[in-house]
């Protein structure tokens, strides 16, 4: 297959979006390169809003946060060396049905100039343009989240994850920060409609003063951007292209992660074009519905409409006291270190038919036969 990859920035080390926020089930089912991987993270923080402290520890390396900019030029360079042509600082500007094809727009240095493509592959972000133009499922529910990422803060104690919830001030979501000995990232999320976020970034860091000490920082970068929270849509692929990553809804609803679904969606993504460019049978696009993923996040759906209800600094406090008895206890360290955060499938084909195929355990998403 010929491929074309296209974004607008000019370097895929800029302007980065996400914390980079790898939980172990992601580094230990990809073959990420080490240097491109920060130490491992052990232990969490949770604090309630009167900053009642509680103390999470696996036994296991719960998360690593990735060197984004240095992650993105490695596997650019997988692409390019596999025959991928790049097109860098170039924009989309849209996309019509020819029949077999489609007709892509885009513009670059000035100039729009157009391909035709037998696929689409939209990874455009919370409001995928790709996807309005494909008449594919779009994001609707999103929180905002905006970060400061620092070097030079030293460190007290292992390398930790500490979370602050408080609906003043991140309202619907957390604020962060995350320190692994060689970058600390500061953040709040929340619903855009409800805080100001970068007056919320603002005040945070002022109120962590005597957690971490940014006295000798330096700031390196500022990251933000829209998360959606609404589950995976549900039409993210039809007969002209396909929806992957923020664009198709795959992060977690609770916590707002979505690196490791992005990779196992995209994985999956992989195989389905492959096949359905080999035959032609729409039934194998079947296997790429949000459907299929949806149940698998009810739970977590419930939880966030729970918890973006809760505006009430003391509602959360009693929450918080609750989740220090033993039994709850056990549920909050299962959402900080359990492995469920997106499910396996793998593309099952048979003479005649081709569906998908749900896997308990983590593992490789590959077509199997």
């Amino acid at each position: 297959m010929r491929v074309l990859l296209v974004d607008r920035k000019e370097s895929l080390a800029e302007s980065i979006h996400t914390t980079g926020i790898f939980v172990r089930r992601t580094f230990e089912d990809f073959n990420f390169p080490e240097a491109c991987l920060g130490p491992p993270v052990r232990h969490v923080t949770l604090y309630s809003p009167k900053r009642r402290a509680m103390n999470l520890e696996s036994s296991f390396d719960e998360f690593r946060v990735g060197r984004m900019g240095a992650l993105y030029l490695h596997y650019l360079n997988e692409c390019q060396r596999a025959g991928v042509q790049w097109s860098p600082s170039t924009r989309y500007r849209g996309s019509e049905d020819a029949g077999a094809v489609s007709i892509v727009r885009l513009e670059s240095g000035g100039l729009q100039w157009s391909v035709r493509t037998r696929y689409v592959v939209g990874a455009d972000g919370a409001q995928s343009r790709v996807a309005r133009d494909l008449r594919l499922d779009t994001n609707h529910e999103w929180i905002v989240g905006v970060e400061d990422v620092y070097t030079g803060v030293p460190l007290d104690g292992p390398p930790r994850l500490h979370c602050f919830l408080d609906p003043r001030l991140a309202p619907g979501y957390l604020a962060w920060v995350v320190q692994d000995g060689e970058e600390t990232h500061l953040g709040v999320g929340g619903y855009a409609a409800r805080f100001d976020p970068l007056r919320a970034l603002e005040s945070f860091r002022a109120s962590v003063a005597d957690l971490i000490d940014l006295s000798a920082a330096r700031r390196v970068e500022r990251r933000g951007g829209r998360i959606p929270v609404g589950g995976v849509l549900r039409r993210i692929a039809d007969r002209r292209g396909l929806l992957v990553g923020d664009a198709a809804g795959a992060v977690s609803p609770l916590t707002a992660g979505g690196l490791d679904p992005c990779m196992r969606l995209s994985a999956l993504a992989a195989s389905v074009i492959g096949e359905y460019l080999k035959t032609s049978d729409p039934a194998t696009l079947a296997s790429y519905s949000g459907d299929l993923f949806r149940a698998r996040f009810a739970s977590r759906l419930w939880m966030r409409r729970l918890i973006s209800s809760i505006q009430h600094p003391g509602l959360l406090e009693l929450g918080c006291a609750t989740l220090r008895l033993p039994l709850l206890r056990r549920a909050a360290a299962h959402v900080f270190f359990g492995r469920g955060s997106f499910p396996d499938v793998g593309l099952q084909t048979a003479p005649g038919k081709t569906r998908p195929v749900l896997h308990p355990r983590a593992g490789q998403i590959t077509p199997s036969s």
